[in-house]
C-alpha cells in the first residue's frame, strides 16, 4: 500500500496535517493538491475542531514548491486550470473558521510559500529559507503569492521578493512579518506540541470568533468592523463557554471547554 500524500493526526480537535512527499521535497502536484482539497473538506463539516497545523515531511523542506515536472509542458488552459485547483484548496485552508499554524521546517519556495500564506500564521525553524522564485523559471507566483505576500509584508517586500526571485533565511522572514516566530530546528516538533496544548486549552468557539473578526474586519471600514467585533463578542455571551471560562477564573482553576 502506498503512503499516503497527506497524513493526518487528531489531538482532541488539534488536527496536524503532514504533506508527505519527502523525496520530491514535498513538491505540489495534482494529487498532493487534490488530497489536501479532500482533508478539508472533511475538517470543515466538524464541531469539534479547534485548529489545524500543517507542515512537510522530512528535515529538508516544508514544501519546495510545485512540482516542475509536472508543470514543464502544460497548456495555458492546463496551466489555468492547475493555479485554479490549487487557489481553491488554499482559499479552503485559509476561509476555515479555527486558526491554522504553518510550521516551517527546511525549504519553503514557490507554491510551499503561498501554502504558508494561506495559514493564520507561521513559525519557522532556523533552517527554513522562503522565497517566490518563480520569474526564475518564466512565470509568477500562480497560487495566491502575488496578492497574500503584500498583504502580509507590504506591497515594496512583495515586489522585491517576486520580481528578483530572490530567497530569504528565517531571520529576515521574521523581520518582514512573514512569519511569527523563529526557533532552532530541533525544537520546533517541542515547540508545535505546546501550541497544542496552547490552542487545546482556548475556547473553542472564542477562537473561531476572533479568527472570523480579523479576516471580516480587515475588508470593512473601521467602523463595521468594530460593529463586527461587538456582536461576536456579545455572541460568546450566549454559550456556555463563557461561563465555564469566567467561573473559573474567578475560581482561579483551569477551564473545561
Amino acid at each position: 500500500m502506498s503512503e499516503k500524500l497527506i497524513e493526518v493526526v487528531d489531538d482532541a480537535g488539534i488536527v496536524r496535517l503532514t504533506i508527505n512527499r519527502p523525496k520530491a521535497l514535498n513538491a505540489l502536484n495534482s494529487a498532493v493538491i487534490g488530497e489536501l482539497e479532500r482533508v478539508l473538506v472533511e475538517l470543515e463539516g466538524r464541531d469539534d475542531l479547534r485548529a489545524v497545523l500543517i507542515t512537510g515531511a522530512g528535515e529538508k523542506a516544508f514544501v519546495a514548491g510545485a512540482d516542475i515536472a509536472e508543470m514543464r509542458d502544460k497548456t495555458p488552459e492546463q496551466a489555468r486550470d492547475f493555479a485554479r485547483q490549487a487557489l481553491a484548496t488554499f482559499k479552503r485552508l485559509e476561509t476555515l473558521p479555527v486558526p491554522t499554524v504553518a510550521l516551517v521546517n527546511g525549504f519553503c519556495l514557490g507554491g510551499g510559500c503561498e501554502l504558508a500564506l494561506a495559514c493564520d500564521w507561521a513559525v519557522a525553524s532556523d533552517n527554513a529559507v522562503f522565497g517566490q522564485p518563480e520569474v526564475q523559471l518564466g512565470v509568477i507566483p500562480g497560487f495566491g503569492g502575488t496578492q497574500r505576500l503584500p498583504r502580509r509584508v507590504g506591497p515594496a517586500m512583495a515586489l522585491d521578493l517576486c520580481t528578483t526571485g530572490r530567497k530569504i533565511d528565517a531571520a529576515e522572514a521574521l523581520r518582514i512579518g512573514l512569519v511569527n516566530g523563529v526557533m532552532a530546528q530541533g525544537e520546533l516538533e517541542a515547540h508545535a506540541e505546546e501550541l497544542t496544548k496552547q490552542l487545546g486549552g482556548n475556547g473553542p468557539q472564542a477562537m473561531r470568533a476572533a479568527k472570523q473578526a480579523i479576516h471580516d474586519g480587515m475588508d470593512q471600514d473601521l467602523d463595521s468592523a468594530l460593529a463586527l467585533e461587538n456582536a461576536l463578542f456579545a455572541f460568546c455571551f450566549a454559550g456556555e463557554e463563557q461561563t465555564e471560562g469566567m467561573n473559573a477564573f474567578v475560581e482561579k482553576r483551569k477551564p473545561n471547554f
